[in-house]
């Protein structure tokens, strides 16, 4: 394949993952379809609630990482320009911390707020209201309605996390991982009204907290996550717990061309796809030709697709940023747990 053939910026997916996008494009809508159900049933019951509005802020917060997502996907394969070299991957790593900022701003609003109620003692007034004839506790209303929105978010977080890990997509991943988590809103939720109907007013501020702190949590680890990939951190695996196995499978790669004594990979991760800067130590008096450094760099691409903008470069010896760097983790590693 001659290197005209590529386009540069733009991620060519496989027949089976274009699928995948297509059905996190669907899984996305359907979120924003059922959101927009349940943030209008939550408006309707609340009341004075502060379990159920915190319910409900959450809700609205959850519009955010489909909306993220799609927008990243629509702009992502924007062909680069002069002024923006690199293309517009950066919009799924830019959609993420967007989406996180809000839950960790919203998350901490929602502990300080019901804190304060907690404090002040504030008894949330749930009243009643006559339907058919009978005088009804709207608490009834409340708990039924977060019951029954608990499998939902549940189905649809799981379903996610699936093809979120196929294409690579932290956004996508995150939203999944918040949704499968949503059923503890939804029964705290309930619990907290309950506990009202039984005398204890407290527990509506409580399990407010809890909703709020579930919030919270979410948002510090994704904040830490797009932070660290939007500074051109060492690219690792969409949980971010390790680093990413194409880093090695690349250098291997590299390696295992006749005329490469040694090679090293700086690999960043671009929100879907990875820049990887592949240094190489050619064997001495090896001839070294522009055709051969491309023949590497698309060698290098056909890997994996999320190896999708490839440099190699000529050196005498590996940055130390680069060589053994798997090992070197290990030995930090190791060092750190001596220590």
């Amino acid at each position: 394949m001659n290197q005209t053939d590529r386009r540069f910026g733009h991620t060519e997916l496989s027949p089976e993952l274009q699928r995948s996008l297509r059905r996190a494009m669907r899984l996305q809508w359907i979120t924003i379809g059922y959101l927009a159900v349940a943030v209008s049933l939550i408006a309707l019951v609340m009341g004075s609630s502060q379990a159920m509005k915190a319910a409900w802020i959450e809700d609205m917060l959850a519009f955010v990482p489909p909306i993220a997502f799609i927008v990243a996907v629509t702009v992502v394969n924007t062909r680069p320009t002069l002024q923006r070299p690199y293309g517009n991957h950066r919009a799924v790593g830019v959609g993420h911390l967007v989406a996180a900022v809000a839950l960790l701003v919203m998350g901490s609003y929602l502990v300080i707020d019901s804190a304060m109620g907690l404090i002040q003692g504030e008894h949330p007034p749930i009243g009643t209201f006559h339907l058919f004839g009978q005088t009804l506790w709207q608490g009834w209303f409340m708990i039924g309605l977060m019951l029954l929105l608990i499998p939902v978010p549940v189905i649809l977080g799981r379903l996610k996390l699936q093809v979120a890990t196929e294409l690579h997509n932290k956004v996508l991943y995150a939203d999944a991982d918040m949704l499968k988590a949503d059923w503890r809103t939804s029964l705290g939720t309930a619990i907290g009204v309950a506990g009202v109907g039984l005398g204890w007013w407290w527990f509506d501020a409580a399990a407010a907290i809890f909703v709020g702190a579930s919030i919270l949590k979410d948002g510090v680890t994704n904040v830490g996550t797009a932070i660290t990939d939007l500074a051109d951190a060492r690219a690792r695996t969409i949980t971010g717990e390790e680093p990413h196995p194409l880093v090695a499978k690349a250098e291997d790669y590299a390696r295992s061309v006749d005329w490469v004594q040694d090679a090293g990979a700086r690999v960043r991760d671009e929100g879907q796809v990875f820049h990887t800067e592949m240094f190489v130590v050619p064997h001495e008096g090896a001839a070294q030709t522009p055709a051969r450094l491309r023949e590497l760099a698309e060698g290098i691409v056909d890997l994996d697709w999320k190896l999708e903008d490839v440099v190699v470069a000529l050196v005498e010896e590996l940055p130390a940023e680069v060589h053994g760097g798997d090992e070197r983790d290990k030995q930090s590693e190791g060092g750190r747990a001596a220590r």
